[in-house]
């Protein structure tokens, strides 16, 4: 039998040719606070389609201009910027890759001059800024910026759009309690605290038929947080709503101790995969074929996601096929050097 992880996945007409993922991860070299795509960008992301990687997600990508962790962040909050991702797009589909991007707000842990917005007003550290608590009308003008944002990347031809709500970022600070102590219709109960992501995915379908996948922080790792098991009722209110896959990671809504180790955040996607009947993606510290080809054939998630690891091997899917004992077909250019 042929190893799952070089097996293809089809998620609403897009068909990946294997099951690994570049997560998003910021690279910060945007220039001039202008989120524009620059050089690094293009080699970055192209050595991963040449390496084979079946999806590339773009990293977190600021919807707003207060919306982006640092000032060095990639922004789609202008028309402006679609040229440059038009280019990185075909760049990466050129070598056979699906091109994905995530939409983010950074919510309280935005590094910025000036105000920075969340569901209340509460740092997230004492050596963070306290951020001023979201009107209504912010609240709808950040939703909006979701769906312009989605078309803005629709227009640049992605594949797949990834919605932000994992990392202690502003949507996952709306759905923990521990970050959220609104007592309007967005705050309080669980169906309250997950107003905001409902509205966000609504909002971004109605300019977006293609694969949805949403990033959530499985476990706030806190007494009074919440867990993989509340996730699955979010989980499948997504599916309701009409998510695709749900990208399963953990923790930093609080600061908290996390116990890391290989493969740490798994059990998490296999308890919102199995409980939601969802697929999901699974992530963290995931770094050899036999780790991500067990993961698979043990139904704990339909999608490997690496980070680190494809930092440090650009070309790991042709490391992970030698350890699993195949042969995966190579750019033409490499094909001397690829055996």
């Amino acid at each position: 039998m042929p190893a799952k992880l070089f097996s293809p996945f089809t998620i609403k007409g897009v068909t990946l040719k294997n099951r690994i993922v570049m997560s998003p991860m910021c690279v910060y070299s945007s220039h001039n606070e202008d989120g524009h795509v620059q050089n690094w960008h293009r080699t970055h992301y192209t050595s991963r389609a040449v390496g084979q990687v079946g999806l590339i997600i773009v990293e977190a990508t600021a919807v707003t201009p207060q919306g982006r962790i640092s000032p060095q962040d990639l922004g789609i909050w202008s028309d402006d910027h679609v040229d440059g991702f038009q280019e990185l797009v075909a760049l990466g589909k050129e070598h056979g890759a699906k091109m994905g991007i995530q939409l983010a707000h950074a919510g309280r842990k935005a590094v910025l001059e000036g105000e920075i917005l969340a569901p209340s007003a509460l740092p997230f550290n004492e050596k963070m800024k306290t951020p001023k608590e979201m009107t209504k009308t912010d609240i709808a003008d950040t939703v909006e910026a979701f769906k312009t944002g989605a078309e803005r990347a629709a227009k640049a031809g992605f594949d797949v759009i990834e919605i932000h709500g994992a990392h202690g970022y502003l949507i996952n600070e709306f759905l923990s309690p521990l970050s959220n102590k609104r007592s309007d219709e967005y705050g309080g109960s669980t169906d309250n605290r997950y107003r905001l992501l409902r509205e966000v995915i609504d909002a971004v379908k109605t300019v977006w038929n293609g694969p949805l996948i949403v990033r959530v922080s499985a476990h706030d790792y806190h007494e009074e947080g919440l867990t993989a098991e509340d996730y699955i009722t979010f989980a499948e209110w997504m599916k309701e709503q009409g998510v695709d896959l749900i990208d399963v990671s953990s923790g930093a809504v609080v600061p908290a101790p996390i116990h890391v180790y290989p493969g740490y955040q798994v059990p998490y996607s296999e308890t919102i995969k199995k409980g939601a009947d969802i697929s999901t993606g699974a992530v963290g510290l995931i770094t050899s074929g036999i780790q991500a080809e067990e993961i698979l054939q043990n139904d704990r998630a339909d999608l490997v996601f690496l980070a680190r690891e494809l930092l440090r091997d650009p070309y790991w899917p042709r490391t992970a096929a030698k350890e699993l004992g195949i042969s995966i077909e190579a750019p033409k250019q490499y094909e001397r050097g690829w055996v």
